[in-house]
Parts: structure tokens; sequence; C-alpha cells
């Protein structure tokens, strides 16, 4: 078992070797882009990838405070499934409603892997190989979506 602090360190170096090994990769409008803490550029809508000693996950979270444009948010995200769907290669889990971070009420679009953990640095490779093509899949829908939110701004 780890102490708070070795745990907190080992979870901020895996963090550091993804971001060195990801940095390479260029977004999809061809800029150098930090793709540990992506940016969105929508308030409330999130694209997080999570780690720990079970599992991996990557997901898009809609955080938005009033029900009502949450869900209006979702239903965005839901009248684009299809092309979502194809640029990622596979079919995420959708919640229109689920409890996020500090029990919260959030959407969230996600997928994720069992049986890795970050505190091993054996598992990193494969959490790696897992949220790599994930989060430059993301990216790229994302480019290709995100102006039919602009609505929603």
């Amino acid at each position: 078992m780890y102490s708070r602090a070795e745990a907190s360190q080992l979870k901020h170096e895996f963090w550091i070797a993804f971001g060195r090994y990801i940095s390479l990769n260029l977004n999809s409008e061809g800029m150098k882009i930090n793709w540990v803490n992506y940016h969105t550029g929508y308030k409330y809508v999130y694209f997080r990838m999570e780690v720990d000693q079970k599992k991996a996950e990557i997901s898009i979270q809609l955080t938005h405070p009033d029900t009502l444009m949450r869900e209006l948010y979702f239903d965005k995200f839901s009248s684009f499934r299809a092309i979502i769907t194809n640029a990622l290669n596979e079919d995420w889990i959708w919640e229109a409603e689920t409890a996020g971070e500090y029990g919260k009420s959030i959407s969230k679009i996600a997928t994720g892997i069992k049986g890795v953990n970050v505190y091993d640095r054996n598992s990193w490779p494969e959490i790696i190989s897992f949220f790599k093509p994930r989060i430059i899949a993301l990216d790229e829908v994302w480019n290709d979506i995100k102006d039919g939110f602009e609505d929603l701004r």
C-alpha cells in the first residue's frame, strides 16, 4: 500500500509520461495541444481521462449545473451519436444522468478498461495504448461537430 503522497506522486508521474508520449501528436487542426488537459472551448463540456488502481476511463462529461441545459447538450451529442461512434470505432456508454465527482449530477459518454493499475508501472503501456487513440479520435470528431453546439453557448 502506498502513502497518500506516494500514490499522488505515482499518478503525477504517469500523467507526465503520458503527456510526453502523446505530445508528439498534433491535434486535428495541426496544432500543438495539451492532451492531458484537453480544452473543448465550451464551459461544462469536458473530455476526461481518469485512471486508478482498478480501471482506466475516458469520457465526455457534461457538467452544466442547470439540468435543462445539461439535457440540451446531451441531446445535441446524441444527435451526433452515429458520427461519434464511427469516429471512435466503438460504442461507448451513454448516460443522460449519473453522479459525477462530489456526487453532482452530470451526463457522461464513456468507455473504459478494467484490470489496469496506475500505481503499477507495468500497466502504464496498456493504459497509454488505451487513452491515446481515443483522445485523438475525440479531438477529430469534436473538430467536426463543435460548430453544432454554437446555439447552446
